[in-house]
C-alpha cells in the first residue's frame, strides 16, 4: 500500500532524488576550482624601497600683543595704527602667510581688540589665534 494515493495502480515514490542536485553542486565545484587561481594571479615584483619625507615649511608666528591702556605690540616692539596696518599688509605678501597669535590683557577694552581684529582682516591674513592663559588650579 503506497502512501497518498487511494489506489494500488500509482507507483509514487516519497523519496527526494538527489542525483540531479549532486550533479549541480560537481560542476559548480569544478567551476569553482578553475576560477579561483585566476582571480588571484599575481606577479610578484620585488620593488625599491625610498624614503621620502615631506619638505614642509612651518609658517612662522606674529605675535600682537595688547596691554590695558590699549598699546599694541609687534614681537614685543611698540607700534602705532599705521605702522601695525604696513606690518600687517607685509606680513599677509609672505608665502606662507604667517599665523597672528593675538594676546590681550584681561582688563584691555574690547574696541582695541576688535580694531586689531578689523585691521589684521583689512591686511589680508587669514590665520589667526587668540592665546589664552590656562586656569591655575
Amino acid at each position: 500500500m503506497a502512501m497518498g494515493s487511494l489506489s494500488d495502480e500509482d507507483d509514487f515514490n516519497p523519496e527526494i532524488n538527489t542525483t540531479p542536485l549532486v550533479d549541480v553542486m560537481l560542476v559548480l565545484l569544478i567551476i569553482f576550482i578553475m576560477t579561483i587561481p585566476v582571480m588571484n594571479h599575481a606577479v610578484k615584483l620585488d620593488l625599491p624601497r625610498a624614503a621620502n619625507q615631506p619638505n614642509e615649511v612651518k609658517p612662522e608666528t606674529v605675535n600682537v600683543s595688547i596691554d590695558a591702556a590699549g598699546q599694541v605690540y609687534w614681537n614685543n616692539e611698540v607700534l602705532d595704527e599705521t605702522q601695525l596696518a604696513s606690518r600687517l599688509a607685509d606680513a599677509a605678501k609672505v608665502t606662507p602667510q604667517p599665523e597672528l597669535h593675538l594676546r590681550a590683557e584681561r582688563t584691555t577694552p574690547y574696541e582695541k581688540v576688535a580694531q586689531v581684529m578689523a585691521a589684521a582682516q583689512s591686511g589680508g591674513l587669514t590665520k589667526m589665534g587668540f592665546v589664552t592663559e590656562a586656569p591655575k588650579k
